[in-house]
């Protein structure tokens, strides 16, 4: 019987993070372009699979949980669909910075005497360790996530981490009281820094705090971002909605080529870094609103607004039919349609095709590689 090869990542087996670490990466992009050829065949035949040039490393926003098993204090990954905490120590696709703070603050804690959150109990403190790296700032904010507000000698603690890694500009404080799997808290207290990280994209600067939602792969969102705003071949004039703008990042570099960008989004800590972001890059024809988007395109709809580009970035979940019916309601011109679930998105696609549109370009954006997830970016037209 042939023996089974071993994987070149000693966790694979148990963390289940990255399914495809031992699959040669050429071969992981023939195999994303076979899959999304296939869901988009009814619709639009893809461009080939943009791919990454340094497949390992690229996850800029690091999570690990901190725990108690029956061994004792342990930290980790949570195993795939379960709480159970896999002690990774070094991870292929994480960076390696947040990796080396998040050992250090391992090692911290003893001498601290600060105790690992038991989710069975509800005794002890630290719950997660959030590290979120600007790619190209080199700037670096270290969120610790409490059970209760107090962090015993947080002034030293601080002082003994950076001693260890100056190069971290921020430590925030965030409190999570609650049993839940939620990994933060709504309250946060800034302990060093200025409390957010800022960081270059397309040669705009944005603010990222812990809660922003914020891509983890700096350099394919690059990619992805000016692939979408290729393909809304912007010419100055034209009126875009951004949905679900999130902090603003698509809808502030469409700005440079529109006559003017509405955003919206529901995530009122979003909408705030939205118009600070807005502000910093001088982007003086972006508005932000704090709304669904759909019941937002109903009212732009009913007052007769008219939009001539929806871009579109929804979540894994895609797009609801309220949203999709607002968006056929609103009749832009055209749909860019940014997608991180390539299932959800064929989905949305048939709905948007029986209702006034016809999908003209589509290619896959390799942001994870090692994994079978897929950024996909569709372009629509009105028939």
């Amino acid at each position: 019987m042939e023996a089974k090869k071993k994987s070149i990542c000693s966790f694979s087996g148990k963390c289940g993070g990255c399914q495809w670490i031992d699959i040669p990466y050429e071969e992981q992009l023939k195999r994303k372009q076979a899959m999304l050829a296939k869901l988009l065949k009814p619709y639009v035949k893809p461009d080939p699979i943009i791919g990454m040039e340094h497949p390992f490393h690229y996850r800029n926003k690091v999570h690990a949980v901190f725990g108690m098993s029956r061994k004792g204090p342990v930290s980790g990954i949570y195993k795939a669909g379960t709480h159970e905490i896999v002690p990774v120590v070094s991870c292929m696709i994480e960076n390696e910075k947040a990796d080396a703070i998040i050992a250090t603050i391992r090692g911290l804690l003893r001498s601290f005497k600060i105790k690992n959150y038991n989710e069975d109990s509800g005794y002890g403190l630290l719950r997660h360790v959030l590290i979120r790296v600007g790619h190209n700032s080199g700037e670096i904010m270290v969120v610790l996530v409490l059970a209760s507000p107090i962090l015993p000698s947080k002034n030293n603690f601080v002082k003994a981490l950076r001693k260890e890694h100056p190069e971290i500009t921020t430590v925030v404080i965030n409190v999570n009281d609650r049993r839940t799997s939620m990994v933060l808290g709504d309250k946060e207290q800034v302990i060093y820094g200025k409390g957010y990280i800022t960081d270059t994209l397309c040669g705009k600067t944005f603010r990222i705090s812990s809660k922003s939602f914020y891509q983890v792969n700096s350099v394919q969102t690059e990619t992805l971002y000016r692939k979408a705003l290729e393909f809304a071949e912007l010419t100055g004039k034209e009126t875009v909605l951004d949905a679900y703008c999130g902090t603003g990042t698509i809808g502030i570099l469409a700005s440079e080529k529109a006559g003017r960008v509405i955003g919206v989004e529901l995530n009122k800590d979003a909408v705030r870094d939205a118009v600070l972001n807005a502000k910093t890059n001088h982007a003086d024809n972006v508005q932000f609103y704090r709304q669904d988007a759909g019941k937002f395109m109903v009212q732009m709809a009913e007052q007769d607004v008219k939009v001539d580009l929806v871009l579109m970035d929804p979540p894994r979940s895609g797009s609801d039919e309220t949203f999709l019916t607002s968006l056929a309601r609103l009749a832009p011109e055209k749909v860019v349609y940014v997608s991180c679930n390539p299932l959800t998105l064929a989905r949305d696609l048939e709905y948007l095709t029986k209702h006034g549109y016809c999908a003209v370009k589509a290619v896959g954006i390799d942001m994870f590689a090692m994994t079978e997830e897929l950024e996909v970016v569709v372009m629509l037209s009105r028939k």
